[in-house]
């Protein structure tokens, strides 16, 4: 099979577009721009364009599929080419869905938590050399490519993302899966560019449940309110099963899962982590694997890539980087090192940097999501207001906003830096948090640099 990706560059469209080259089909792309990882990426398997850019003479019937990437505009040539000629389009969701439709797929959805309990379920999976598809939207500890795709495998487990499907197709991507086993994580407002009211986020929720097939297993979280709403809509058609945070007890700065009359020592730490920890066992449970074999293989999990992931540390200190950016992820993630780590001082540093998060009519969702940081600095760049075409914000509207006192905000990313090197980092951690690189920080080697 020959297919194109537009728009090849895209964190899930790379590895989709290297996964079916593995799988032996004909892979060709196309992008104005192509970053790292993804440009090294591709380049490693010979699928890096040779010139950068839109080229609408390659589209010829003798493409049989076309990828669309959400980085490709509704005006893009290759595009345009491509309906003029009467091509198959797909949106990734949807070709991931058409190449696993006769496989059981599971899907972890929700406003938070989804990346890493697919995760842990892959690690699992991989432990007992299991063989399965996945998709998941991270760099995993073990996984060459965040997608494979095989014709050997009866099962896929896919990251159920919420966001827009393609430039032409607005439905959510978890909408196309159709799970046999679902689970939602919780329900936190967020991607108000595309659904502009809390009850409209929430009702694509309600249709991720409605599309997936009768007795079929929907797990969520019993602490939210609104996913027990959806819950109950579906208790005569489908199989609901509630989850918890999993027992546990810290100790000296580390975390132990509470197993019977046992104390299981794991890497990752905080009370999300105990939710999707317990999700992830439930979703294994499903799909054949027992309790036993799922705690031989829990405590090797060392976490996905952005997520609470260790960029320096000494006994006293650790720098953390994480991707929370959202009100929910934020709180749930400072809330977590201070609680492991409860005789440190908390640096927390977060960058407003999505849509969402530099809207002024959604920054009142961040109030008190900051409230276990011993020290709260949050950072923006107005260039980058500028260039997603939003309405300017203020230092002072920031403040308001987040209603910390003591809070720190900075528009300078290396005034920020200067500050942060200036910490005497004794018995404190620092946890930058953002979807982004604050303007462009190579964090790693910013936390390799500080005096620890």
């Amino acid at each position: 099979m020959r297919i194109h990706f537009i728009a090849i560059g895209g964190a899930a469209m790379h590895n989709l577009a290297i996964a079916l080259h593995q799988k032996g089909y004909h892979v060709t792309g196309s992008d104005d721009e192509i970053f790292e990882p993804s440009r090294g990426r591709l380049e490693k398997h010979g699928l890096l364009p040779e010139r950068q850019g839109w080229f609408p003479e390659m589209i010829t019937n003798e493409i049989e599929v076309i990828i669309l990437g959400m980085h490709a505009r509704k005006d893009n040539p290759e595009l345009i080419r491509a309906q003029e000629l009467g091509m198959k389009i797909y949106s990734y969701p949807e070709f991931l869905y058409e190449q696993t439709k006769d496989k059981m797929r599971v899907v972890i959805g929700g406003s938070h938590g989804k990346t890493t309990i697919t995760s842990m379920v892959m690690h699992v999976l991989n432990f007992h050399r299991l063989d399965f598809d996945y998709m998941v939207g991270a760099q995993i500890e073990g996984f060459e490519t965040m997608v494979r795709l095989n014709s050997t495998s009866r099962i896929a487990i896919f990251e159920g993302d919420e966001y827009l499907s393609s430039p032409i197709d607005p439905r959510p991507k978890f909408h196309w899966y159709r799970p046999h086993v679902g689970l939602l994580t919780g329900i936190a407002w967020d991607h108000i560019n595309v659904f502009p009211t809390f009850e409209n986020y929430v009702e694509q929720f309600r249709i991720f449940a409605a599309l997936m097939p009768d007795q079929s297993d929907l797990i969520w979280y019993g602490a939210d309110h609104e996913l027990g709403k959806i819950a109950a809509a579906n208790l005569s058609r489908l199989n609901t099963i509630a989850y918890e945070e999993h027992p546990a007890i810290i100790d000296n700065n580390e975390t132990f899962l509470l197993v019977g009359h046992e104390r299981l020592k794991i890497s990752v730490f905080g009370r999300h982590n105990l939710q999707n920890i317990n999700g992830a066992k439930l979703v294994c449970n499903r799909i054949g694997i027992t309790d036993d074999e799922f705690y031989q293989a829990i405590p090797g999990f060392k976490g996905a890539a952005r997520r609470l992931e260790v960029l320096a540390e000494t006994e006293s200190t650790t720098v953390y980087r994480d991707f929370a950016h959202s009100p929910s992820k934020l709180s749930a993630t400072t809330e977590a090192v201070k609680t492991q780590f409860p005789g440190r001082a908390l640096v927390a540093c977060m960058e407003l940097h999505t849509f969402s998060s530099l809207k002024k009519d959604f920054l009142p969702q961040y109030h008190g999501t900051m409230k276990f940081a011993d020290s709260a600095i949050v950072f923006y760049d107005p260039l980058t207001l500028e260039h997603k075409r939003l309405e300017p914000i203020t230092v002072e509207m920031v403040k308001a906003a987040f209603g910390q006192e003591g809070l720190e905000v900075f528009t300078d990313s290396d005034l920020l830096f200067a500050e942060l090197e200036k910490f005497d980092w004794t018995n404190k951690n620092l946890l930058l948090m953002s979807s982004g690189t604050f303007s462009g920080k190579d964090l790693p080697m910013f936390a390799q640099s500080l005096k620890l």
